[in-house]
Formats: structure tokens, sequence, C-alpha cells
């Protein structure tokens, strides 16, 4: 119904009188108006399915895009659709709906002028006040068509032009995002309320594996924190090679007071990982950046533990020098056997044939020959030095009774430092093997091959008798913590060696404990499973870099295995690093979870751009420009990747900026 033809108060004065100088329409022409609006319907009401609308959808240019779509926003409600917030399209005319998130935009355009014309250009530089009416414009990219049930299906149409648009509430917009999970890693930029989290109960997710990548200072190491937090309260056993020693205080709680500020602000609170839960690991003769922590272990590293062809790639040895390499290591190994050491000579029957079954189905690449030394390897390459030299060209000397064709005379000088070889027995089972097994010739590799494994010995961190090694079934142990410091290691080779050794050993560790676990569910399907384990790698690229795996791909090969045995077994991989231009595609090609923070190197981006799938153009054309904390991130379970604010870490770290 039209409103009465009365004179409206604001066009009278307060005592009644009309205002003179406002003009007065004739009575005609208002019954004649209000004729109109009767034969018309009646005043314009709002359409009943557009109440709480923030804007319409646009018609389509030649320029627009399939799966996206112009939406258009009156004044009013123009910051009602920030980046990344989620809307509800209902499209007119066919009852369709359509879920989108906000992918550009929110953008203020004027209503009758463009943006750069004369006019605005010239009042806004020179100060003006005038404002025209202007709406806003957002890029809208389409996440599926809504169905009866809920669920979304792959969109067969587009809304139609001038379908009313709806904002989703902070609820609706994390069920359709599938942001749920145990794991917190922040909150969604552009939504006050709405947390990533990650789901470490569901075994398509983590052990999918992940990388963390960013520059310096773009906040790696607080996420890298967070997660160690949220993961040890989740029950996870983690796994931390801190190449810096930032993360040996992660028992305390947090204290830098920018750290704090961030906390309060998100409504956390500082804590640290629990004392009793973290053990703090470092290599024997080395310092830690921590030596107070109340849980310090010294370990060592067993050479029968190292595969052989892991120790030459990170030797850096020759084609020559390796196949010196294997020649020595086949002799020591057949050492051990004579010598009864492995398999035992003494060892009950039942044990002697486990021995021998392990000797049998040992597998190198994965691991090396049982109570082998680096001792008894370095004497066996200077027994075979010896003799070459002696020799002259390399050839055995032939003497005049077959058993006797290498003898002592052709060791002189030879000193061994392994026990075993000082015997009578020892030495004569040496010279056997010796002869059987002819060594090759020239002496320069077998001295260039001595001084590598002399720099090992150097490091006196094999076979140690003053630390044990690391024990990883204790590793193992639902919500343990477990930070390898190698901040003193002062040598990267070093590093590589420590993380080759946990690869193998926590791999191993783990396919223990699930055998074990499968035996036991076919008589109790309620059996535990095994623990979830998350095995954090720092500096990534130093040890998985393009260089070591095109020179030895056994290298990739063994990460490889790893991976591809972890997804099945409860074994997650993330792998940090702040040169991702240094992981080969190979590696990459294992992972399907990222957490990318800020990237400034275009080659880079671009080569991510081609590994990386469901990351739009507005997220890569932000990465060079995120601010530190803030993170593109891509999980599994997550309808799309977005652009995240991680939260501070709540536990201490030792170098905050």
């Amino acid at each position: 119904m039209s409103a009465p033809l009365t004179q409206p108060d604001d066009l009278a004065d307060g005592d009644g009188r009309d205002t003179p100088d406002i003009a007065r329409p004739p009575e005609d022409l208002l019954r004649q108006v209000q004729a109109d609006v009767a034969t018309a319907g009646g005043e314009w009401a709002a359409a009943a399915n557009r109440e709480g609308a923030i804007g319409a959808t646009m018609f389509d240019l030649p320029g627009s895009e399939d799966n996206t779509v112009t939406v258009l926003l009156p004044r009013e409600q123009v910051q009602a659709a920030p980046s990344q917030a989620l809307v509800r399209i209902r499209s007119r005319g066919d009852d369709r709906s359509y879920l989108g998130i906000v992918t550009a935009g929110p953008f203020a355009e004027p209503d009758t002028l463009r943006a750069d014309s004369h006019l605005l250009v010239t009042v806004t530089a020179r100060g003006g006040i005038y404002l025209p009416p202007y709406h806003g414009r957002v890029q809208v990219t389409i996440l599926g068509e809504e169905l009866s049930d809920g669920t979304l299906a792959p969109p067969r149409l587009r809304p139609l032009p001038n379908s009313p648009v709806f904002a989703l509430t902070d609820e609706e917009s994390a069920a359709v995002l599938r942001t749920g999970g145990d794991l917190r890693l922040g909150l969604v930029v552009g939504h006050r309320n709405v947390v990533v989290n990650v789901p470490s109960d569901r075994k398509e997710i983590l052990p999918r594996h992940m990388v963390i990548l960013g520059t310096t200072g773009a906040g790696k190491t607080t996420t890298v924190g967070r997660l160690v937090q949220q993961a040890q309260a989740a029950g996870m056993a983690v796994i931390l090679l801190d190449v810096e020693g930032e993360y040996t205080h992660l028992h305390e709680s947090a204290d830098h007071p920018r750290m704090l500020a961030a906390l309060a602000g998100r409504g956390l609170k500082p804590a640290g990982v629990p004392a009793d839960q973290m053990t703090l690991y470092h290599l024997v003769g080395r310092e830690t950046a921590n030596p107070h922590h109340p849980r310090l272990r010294p370990f060592s590293l067993q050479f029968a533990y190292l595969s052989p062809y892991t120790a030459m790639t990170i030797l850096g040895l020759s084609e020559a020098q390796e196949q010196r390499f294997l020649k020595a290591y086949d002799i020591a190994k057949e050492l051990l056997r004579d010598l009864g050491i492995f398999p035992q000579r003494e060892a009950a029957p039942e044990e002697k044939a486990r021995q021998e079954r392990i000797a049998r189905e040992l597998d190198e690449f994965e691991r090396g020959y049982p109570r082998l030394t680096l001792a008894l390897l370095m004497d066996v390459v200077a027994a075979c030095l010896a003799m070459v030299e002696k020799s002259g060209d390399g050839a055995p000397r032939k003497g005049q009774r077959g058993s006797e064709l290498v003898s002592d005379a052709d060791l002189a000088g030879f000193a061994p430092s392994t026990p075993q070889l000082r015997q009578p027995d020892g030495r004569a089972a040496l010279l056997r093997r010796l002869h059987s097994m002819n060594p090759p010739g020239h002496p320069v590799s077998w001295r260039a091959l001595l001084g590598r494994l002399g720099r090992l010995q150097r490091l006196r961190v094999f076979d140690s008798h003053q630390a044990r090694p690391l024990n990883y079934q204790d590793m193992l142990r639902p919500g343990a913590v477990s930070v390898l410091d190698l901040s003193d290691s002062g040598a990267s080779e070093l590093n590589n060696l420590v993380i080759a050794d946990v690869l193998r050993g926590v791999q191993q560790a783990q396919e223990k404990a699930y055998r074990a676990y499968e035996k036991a569910r076919t008589h109790n399907p309620a059996a535990p499973p095994p623990p979830r384990v998350l095995l954090i790698i720092e500096e990534a690229h130093e040890f998985l870099s393009a260089e070591r795996i095109e020179k030895m791909k056994i290298l990739f090969e063994q990460v490889a295995r790893v991976a591809k045995r972890g997804r099945k077994r409860w074994l997650s991989l993330a792998l940090v690093t702040q040169l991702p231009a240094h992981l080969p595609r190979q590696v990459l090609s294992l992972v399907n979870n990222y957490i990318l923070h800020k990237l400034a190197d275009p080659q880079v981006i671009t080569a991510l751009r081609h590994t990386i799938g469901g990351i739009d153009e507005s997220l890569w054309s932000r990465l060079p420009g995120l601010a530190p904390g803030q993170a593109i991130v891509s999980f599994g379970h997550m309808a799309r990747p977005l652009l995240v604010s991680i939260d501070p870490a709540p536990c201490k770290l030792r170098m905050v900026d």
C-alpha cells in the first residue's frame, strides 16, 4: 500500500505554517502517482530471498573466466566480503545454490564515473572532499554447487546475473573449508574465528608428509615450534633434528615479550612441552646449546648401522675410491665371519641360525653389516694399501705354496688397531682374505680412501664407549619429544650421517611396532595401533640437495623408501628449508602437505607452481609479500589452500627475532 498523501512533517514549520521556500507538488499529481503505485501492485518491497544479502552477481564480460563470477556490493557492504570470505550464491531463476570464496578484492568503484576520470583524479590529488557514490566489487571462485543433502558437487552451470549473495558465518565457513582437527595451526586470514587445524589421527593426512618453506625471518621456526607442541599434546612421538639449537628450550614456556603479546591476542597461554616428555640428545664429544636441560643424553653412532652406499655418498668418494671401499667392505664382512664375531661362533644354535638369516637377507641399501666397526674397515683398507704398495703393481705376489701367496712380508709396516687383528689367528684370517679376494692395485686411491675414512674416525662419534647409540624404541613412545641438537657438529657431513642413521633407525623401529600391531590385531581387534610419529628435518636442503641426489641416487631411494613405507605405518616426514630451490622435484613429489611462508625468488615460486596444485593465482601473487607468521597452508583434508596467520609458539624458542 502507498503512503497517505499528506504533507510530511519536515515540510512544515513548527507552528504548522508551510515552509515558503519548498515547492509543494500539486494535489492532482500526488493522486496520480498514488494511482500508478496501486496499479503496479503497491509499494516496492525487497524480495524475501534477498533478505540478508550483501551483494549480487554481475553480468559476465568477454574476459570472464570459468568457475569465477564477479559480485557487486552496495556501499554499506563493501567490507562485508574480505579476501578468503566464503559466500553462498542463490542463482536467480533456476533456484540453484553455489558456494564460493573471495579470491580478489574487495575493490571500491564509483557508480557513475570511471575511477581514473579527470574529475576524480584532480579532486583527489588536490585534497578535495568530493566523494561520489560508489560500490564494491569482488571476484568469487566457485567451490561447488550445493545439493539438497548439503554436499558439494562440481558445478555444471554458472550462477545467473543479479543473483543474491550471502556471507557465511564462521561456523559455516569452517565446515565448508574442512579445517577441523586436533593440531591447531592458526586463523584463516579474512576471518575472525575460523581456525585451521590438522587431524593427527587420519592416516591419509600427516603420513603423506609435509614441507615447510620460507625465507629467513618468515616464521618457519615459530611454525615448527607450534607444530611440535601441538603434536606432543595429541600424543604423537616427535623427533626433531635441530641443526641450529633453536629448539633446545621447548620444555620452557615462551617468555619473549612480543611472543607473549601475540599469544594473548589469540587468547592462548604460554606453555612448554612437559619436561618429563622431552629428551635433548647431543653427539658424544660435542656441546649442546642448552647444557642445563633436565633430560640431557649424549649419543654415539654405530658404523654398522650405516649403509655402505649412504656412506660413500656422504664421503663424496670418486668412482675408483668407491670400488676400493666396496672391496674393503666385502673383505671386512668375511673377516667378521671368519673370526666368529658375526655370526657369533659361540652363540646358541637358534641364535646362530637367526644371525645367519640376518646376514643372508641383509639389504645393504638400508643398513650396514652387523658389528662392523669403522676401525676394522680402516684396518682392512690399510692392509690393502700396504699390500699394493709392497707389490708395486697391485697384483698379489706368487709364492711357492698357494696357501702362502700373501704373507706377513706383504704387510710390512701394517699395525692394526682392532684387537682381533693383532692376534695370530686374526692376522692369518686377514692374509687369507686378501689373497682370495685380490684387492685392486694403484695405491693412490687406497691412500685417498684411507684419508676419507680417517676424517670420519677423527670425528670420534662412531662406536664410542662413552655414549650409547640412540634407542629408537624409547624415542617412539606416544607423547615423547626427542630433540637432536646438532648445533656443535661443525660439519654438514656429520649432520647428514646422523640424519641417515635416524631415518634408518626410526623406520626399522616403526616397522617392528607395526608388525607387532598387525600380529596382535589378529587375536584382538581392539589392539592399540603403533605410535604416530612425526620426524622433522631442519635445513633439509643440506641432506637432500639436487646435487647429492643426482650424484648418488641411492640417497633419494633411501628417503623414498622411508616416505612410501611411512605412509602406511604412521611415520610422517616434515622437511624444513629456507632454500627450496635446492630440493629436487623427486623429493617434492613425495609430499602432499605444504606450509609456504614468504618466498621472494620468482624462479622458486615458478617451480613450486608446477609442483603444487590447487593454489589459485591470487595466493601465488601474495606469496612474495607475506608478513612474518603468515603462510599459505595446503593439507589433504582441506577443501582448498588458505592464507593462514600461524599461531605463535607457546613454548620457548632459543632465537626469536
